[in-house]
């Protein structure tokens, strides 16, 4: 069994902590937030994390997280319920006109969501306690260790050393830092060449509340979570203890927009929209609207043409890969590639540190770069329709499989087997691309949803939206 250091206590470094422990091995997690961990019930209200730009927003638990968490840390799910976390199953939701009933199979799809602040609390709280994990919160990880090389001119990593100059020895070091990962910077302190980097503004601005409800329940859910309302989106998602979330999402190009950060503006939007407007029917927690912007897609390959940039290290998560947050997928994969990794420990030994190294590359590659693909192309498609939107031009791409997915969204709401599909993308049960393979299926599709392009709008139009906000 392994030594191992964490960097960073987020959602990724905390799951990670316990995975690992859980398969034996001696996990030391360093935080640099000092701030004293608040109980689940404290957490929204005095708990800030600076330093996570996204704490505060929106956040969605997918179902895929929570059928994971119950197999692979059921005590962690059990706790995670205790705290009020909010059981949403959208097919108990439907009609059973639509579903067709109950299938064996169904429960897959119940998600188990809650705030960020919540969830990170209960998680804190329970890696804390978890034999074989060490939180070392207020540690701030200055740079790596290094020690002989595994293979010529490229270093191997042996720890991390802290700002106070104390160095912790590891196996393996996991960076799980998120968004922001300082990983390649110490990688060249160290000696390493830079990891290769795909980086590009995500395009989008995000306008989120949060509300509750004085009776405890949630308003009811009367469409998806996300919704395309021509050149804005809107989110509506239930949390915990009688919370919930609304956020409007925008182009960053879109300068008539910006007026969504005044409260009363954001306000009239939502309003506007027929399928959220009930949920602005609660106790607004906070006088303002919360704002993120200037989003980075990013992606990190720690191979090149084929050689490490180093070995010893592995990036997780967001520290590899990120992109938009409003398919609330984050967690879901971070826990994925968590597991990928206790997985590859198990399967390849950390004394052969360059064929570890190949195993993690691969296994990354095979299960987690295809959901990042696809979000990505899913962003850069819907960035362009409202680009379109604004201009006044449809959006029509040359891309079967963007035309595929809209008729399949439509065919959703009229169709069982449909809708399932099309939750078992949003819930990182299948991809886009496994989903559409499917003959059968895409049969159905075409005879339910080709003509999406003449489906009525569900909301206002781009002058009608421009006309509410400049009032």
């Amino acid at each position: 069994m392994a030594a191992i250091a964490i960097t960073g206590g987020g959602v990724a470094g905390l799951t990670a902590a316990m995975v690992l422990a859980g398969d034996g091995h001696e996990v030391t997690l360093c935080e640099r937030d000092g701030a004293e961990v608040p109980s689940p019930e404290q957490a929204w209200a005095r708990w800030e994390r600076r330093g996570v730009n996204q704490f505060r927003l929106l956040h969605f638990f997918q179902s895929r997280f929570r059928v994971e968490l119950e197999r692979e840390l059921p005590h962690v799910a059990e706790a995670l319920a205790a705290a009020g976390l909010q059981r949403v199953h959208p097919l108990a939701l439907a009609p059973e006109s639509l579903t067709g009933g109950r299938r064996p199979d169904d429960d897959r799809h119940e998600a188990l969501t809650g705030r960020r602040p919540v969830v990170e609390a209960v998680l804190a709280a329970t890696a804390q306690a978890t034999p074989g994990v060490t939180v070392r919160r207020g540690v701030a990880v200055q740079g790596l260790l290094t020690g002989s090389a595994a293979r010529s001119g490229v270093p191997h990593v042996t720890g991390v050393r802290l700002e106070s100059g104390e160095e912790i020895r590891a196996d393996l070091v996991v960076d799980a830092t998120g968004r922001r990962s300082p990983l390649p910077a110490w990688l060249e302190a160290a000696g390493a060449r830079p990891p290769v980097e795909e980086v590009d503004d995500m395009g989008f601005v995000y306008y989120g509340r949060h509300f509750r409800s004085p009776e405890g329940s949630t308003p009811p859910i009367m469409g998806p979570l996300l919704q395309g309302y021509g050149s804005l989106s809107v989110l509506t998602l239930p949390a915990d203890n009688g919370t919930w979330g609304v956020g409007l999402v925008a182009s960053a190009g879109d300068t008539a927009m910006r007026a969504l950060k005044d409260v009363d503006t954001w306000s009239t939007v939502v309003k506007g929209l027929p399928l959220a407007a009930h949920w602005l029917d609660g106790e607004p927690l906070g006088d303002r609207v919360d704002v993120m912007a200037k989003i980075e897609d990013r992606h990190r390959s720690f191979s090149v043409d084929g050689t490490p940039v180093a070995t010893g290290v592995v990036a997780v998560a967001d520290a590899w890969a990120c992109t938009n947050p409003s398919v609330g997928r984050g967690a879901t994969l971070a826990l994925l590639h968590v597991l990928a990794l206790r997985d590859t420990l198990g399967e390849v030994d950390l004394d052969d540190p360059v064929s570890f190294h190949a195993a993690w590359e691969d296994v990354t590659a095979t299960e987690l770069e295809p959901w990042f693909r696809d979000t990505l192309t899913g962003d850069r498609h819907r960035l362009a329709e409202v680009d379109g939107e604004i201009r006044g031009e449809p959006y029509r791409p040359d891309d079967w499989g963007w035309d595929a997915m809209q008729s399949l969204r439509v065919a959703a709401g009229q169709d069982g087997d449909c809708l399932r599909a099309l939750l078992d993308i949003a819930s990182v049960m299948r991809t886009a691309d496994e989903v559409l393979a499917d003959p059968g299926l895409m049969k159905r599709v075409s005879a339910l949803g080709s003509g999406w392009r003449e489906a009525p709008p569900l909301g206002p139009d781009r002058a009608e939206l421009l006309s509410i906000v400049s009032s």
